[in-house]
């Protein structure tokens, strides 16, 4: 009997560790075998982990008082109830505000560092590609219909003029692009795509981590390939699931458009 293909559903609840264990054996065969989703369910379980290290601790405070009381009916705020009815209405909330903070994150903050790490360039660069190029609904905040203000947000939130690289004659136009949160700041990200659908993206930073080296660089994460430099005051670093000859002659475009600047 052939398998049940696995679902957005399915990576979400084997985070949560809600799968039944056959389940949760197909979910692994799958992140075996596709080292993007795996690397999509790694910065899931990261975020998990910061939200637990930023939650946790609230459930053994105190309840504040102004919490005791926006508890309380005011028709029944005489007759209140006892306080560990109290604490668990307070606990209720905050895992409400858990739970929106987590869904928060999964849409603006996945793709970046997690609180408490820091990873390299291109890592946090493949973890954004590999959240944002999938995705059919909304890969981009704004889109290339609406470049010359895309920019502009991007120059204007990074504090320094930034740009879209023109990659038509390497058969890649601009989809458009969107604002990370990075580990020390804002972050750009300018999404491009083929004829056949298939998508690269341009992180750009300004955290540098006090690293002068320039060089042209290599990296693999996960199945997806990154060339990454650094020229001025930006890092950049260039992703795609396409071969690295193939992304080393686009990031070489990408890079004497830059440097020209």
């Amino acid at each position: 009997m052939k398998p049940m293909p696995i679902t957005e559903a399915d990576l979400h609840a084997y985070v949560d560790g809600e799968l039944p264990p056959a389940r949760r054996a197909d979910v692994e065969a799958h992140l075996a075998s596709h080292p993007d989703a795996a690397l999509r369910v790694q910065a899931w379980q990261e975020q998990k982990r910061a939200l637990q290290r930023l939650f946790d601790p609230v459930l053994d405070e105190p309840v504040p008082p102004v919490l005791e009381a926006a508890a309380v009916p005011p028709a029944a705020r005489r007759s209140r109830p006892p306080r560990p009815a109290l604490r668990i209405a307070a606990g209720v909330m905050l895992a409400l505000l858990g739970g929106m903070a987590g869904w928060w994150g999964h849409g603006r903050y996945q793709a970046a560092a997690v609180a408490g790490a820091q990873p390299s360039l291109p890592r946090q660069a493949a973890i954004a590609h590999a959240v944002y190029s999938p995705d059919v609904r909304r890969p981009v905040e704004i889109g290339a219909d609406q470049e010359t203000q895309l920019v502009t947000w991007l120059s204007r939130r990074l504090g320094r003029d930034v740009r879209a690289p023109r990659l038509g004659t390497l058969g890649f136009d601009l989809v458009g692009g969107r604002l990370l949160p990075g580990s020390e700041g804002p972050v750009a990200q300018f999404m491009y795509q083929d004829a056949g659908g298939q998508r690269l993206t341009l992180y750009v930073s300004t955290e540098r981590d006090g690293n002068p080296d320039t060089a042209f660089r290599f990296a693999r994460e996960g199945g997806i390939n990154v060339f990454y430099w650094i020229d001025g005051p930006f890092g950049y670093a260039l992703s795609a699931g396409v071969s690295k000859d193939e992304l080393a002659r686009v990031a070489s475009a990408v890079y004497d458009q830059l440097d020209k600047r």
